[in-house]
């Protein structure tokens, strides 16, 4: 929440750099202690996502042997295992933001949202 502040001082800043790193240091002792002792696996409806994207692919490549029809159907080996994954670029990111708050001012003031670079008419009535 810090990072969604409208007016940000010194001390706000340093108080979501303190606030990152701790959340660094817990991500990475949840991973070490909490997801280890968990066995965990996709979502049934990430394995169907699976077998239907193989086997499209298996279509396109005019692939129609019995072997490839059974592995898309099964989604190739059944659930596959998930891991927490800390290399996702929103948690990488959040180191950035002080430093970004503090070179381009509050997250309110601009937008990640991408734009065409063809000119806009603009009509006026």
């Amino acid at each position: 929440m810090l990072a969604k502040l409208r007016v940000h001082t010194e001390s706000t800043i340093g108080s979501l750099e303190a606030s990152t790193s701790r959340l660094g240091h817990i991500l990475r002792h949840f991973r070490a202690t909490t997801c280890s002792a968990y066995d965990t696996h996709e979502l049934p409806s990430e394995e169907a996502a699976r077998g239907r994207r193989t086997a499209a692919l298996a279509a396109k490549r005019g692939d129609v042997s019995e072997r490839a029809k059974g592995l898309a159907q099964k989604g190739r080996s059944g659930r596959r295992r998930r891991t927490f994954n800390m290399s996702t670029y929103k948690i990488h990111a959040l180191g950035d933001y002080p430093r970004a708050i503090r070179m381009f001012g509050t997250t309110d003031g601009f937008t990640t949202q991408v734009v065409s670079n063809r000119p806009q008419m603009i009509m006026k009535c």
